[in-house]
């Protein structure tokens, strides 16, 4: 099995046992997007020098016996949360250019949990559409058959995790922009209940109805990656006070 094809608890776990570097498996990940990417086309931006340089941090943090879900972890984002020095376009090309001055409260959080940010994922132009036909940029292609779409909006998302060009993911959902598109791609999706993630740094849809959520290979996955950005955020006057469950 290569090491692409792991799950994001297996990946975890391994790497805390030494089997294999940060650095290995984030190399891992990139040999696999450049066998399918010009085919499925999951990807909007890729942040190749960057994610080394988060995996050699994380191979440090882990030689520490630092510990932690996400550590070392190659992890996509759709392309519409603010990613500090890493281009943000929300599939407009209007943004074609746009580099946000800071992070977005999930990627601040999972940056300090040691994950690796391979790349910004492709999505329907601004979130409005349900196929990634709609990106200024390409289509996004099922991996399973690329006659088809992937579903969206976050359909970049759904497509890296099912062709193993990630780990996991973050999407987000309006109206089904998680859902649908994990389902279209035979992935595990979730739209968390509002208020439950941080929508502070995220370009906006439609206020009242966003959310972040996962998007990863299993269930087990899901609830880690949802656990590591879950949480009341100050920024955010939507955001729920309240403690984050453990699993």
């Amino acid at each position: 099995m290569s090491l692409a094809q792991l799950t994001l608890h297996d990946a975890a776990d391994k790497l805390q046992k030494r089997e294999f570097t940060a650095v290995e498996l984030t190399e891992s990940v990139y040999e696999r997007i450049a066998e399918i990417e010009p085919r499925v086309r999951a990807y909007l931006t890729l942040a190749h020098d960057s994610a080394l340089k988060d995996a050699e941090r994380a191979d440090e943090r882990l030689k520490k016996n630092a510990s932690g879900p996400l550590l070392g972890i190659p992890v996509a984002i759709k392309d519409n949360f603010l990613t500090k020095g890493l281009r943000t376009t929300c599939a407009c090309k209007i943004l074609g250019d746009f580099s946000p001055p800071y992070d977005a409260t999930v990627i601040s959080k999972i940056r300090w949990a040691g994950a690796v940010i391979i790349g910004k994922t492709n999505l329907d132009e601004f979130a409005m559409g349900s196929s990634p036909e709609n990106s200024a940029f390409f289509p996004t292609r099922s991996p399973w058959n690329i006659e088809r779409i992937p579903g969206g909006s976050s359909g970049g998302s759904a497509a890296a995790v099912a062709a193993d060009e990630c780990t996991a993911a973050l999407g987000t959902d309006t109206g089904g922009s998680i859902r649908q598109p994990a389902a279209c791609c035979g992935v595990v999706g979730l739209k968390p209940t509002y208020g439950r993630v941080s929508r502070y740094g995220i370009i906006a849809f439609a206020s009242s109805m966003d959310q972040v959520g996962p998007m990863t290979k299993d269930v087990r996955d899901s609830a880690l990656l949802l656990e590591a950005i879950a949480g009341h955020d100050p920024a955010d006057s939507t955001s729920v006070n309240s403690p984050v469950p453990r699993i």
